[in-house]
């Protein structure tokens, strides 16, 4: 039998935590390794325990659930993030894919759903509550087309600077790939980041991957 899923809890309600764990662990392919009750412990606990998915709410004192993410992100911090919560309104679920979210799944929805979204983003996939993804594609799609005159502004160069930014990879692998300076790479990615209207590189990669010029692996 494969070891467990080790699974985060954070949510201020315990109660909530609890039914959780339980539904969870069950069956025993899934095990609760530790409970947070707002968004600074939640990052606390992370640095102590081995955490594969944490389940995340969004309505949390000290840090709510979307600026939790965002650090996460910020600090490239490799554990799985899904976002469980009451709120279906579809703003909340286009922010936190923008900040990177790996799933995003509704308190009210059955436990085979949670189940399954646990082990969709564990392995390596991402996973949208099924009634809110239509709304997402629309969404994302209105931005993107919003974005097609931007991406109209940027030279090939450009482009290309963009595309390779949004794979990960760093100035000086850019300057590599491309055969030009870091410094030419420096003035490329500031230019880009005034043109596209964003101020780091997460947000960079987000524009190319909402306007298809990357692939979502």
């Amino acid at each position: 039998m494969s070891k467990p899923i080790r699974v985060m809890i954070a949510d201020d309600h315990s109660m909530v935590r609890e039914g959780i764990k339980q539904l969870l662990e069950l069956e025993g392919d899934i095990t609760v390794v530790a409970e947070a009750s707002n968004g600074k412990e939640c990052i606390e606990q992370l640095d102590e325990e081995q955490t594969d998915v944490l389940l995340l709410d969004i309505n949390m004192p000290n840090m709510n659930g979307l600026q939790v993410l965002q650090c996460l992100r910020e600090n490239n911090r490799k554990v799985k993030v899904l976002i469980l919560t009451i709120h279906n309104e579809v703003e909340y679920l286009v922010r936190a894919v923008e900040i990177g979210v790996d799933g995003y799944v509704l308190k009210d929805s059955n436990s085979s759903v949670l189940k399954k979204a646990i082990n969709t983003v564990y392995n390596g996939e991402s996973f949208i509550e099924p009634e809110l993804a239509p709304l997402l594609k629309m969404k994302l799609e209105e931005k993107s087309t919003a974005g097609k005159g931007v991406i109209d502004s940027l030279t090939k160069r450009e482009i290309e600077v963009l595309k390779l930014l949004a794979e990960g990879l760093f100035n000086k692998e850019i300057a590599f790939t491309l055969a030009i300076s870091e410094k030419t790479v420096k003035n490329h990615v500031s230019n880009i980041f005034k043109k596209i209207n964003v101020s780091d590189r997460t947000q960079a990669a987000v524009f190319a991957i909402r306007n298809n010029l990357v692939d979502i692996l």
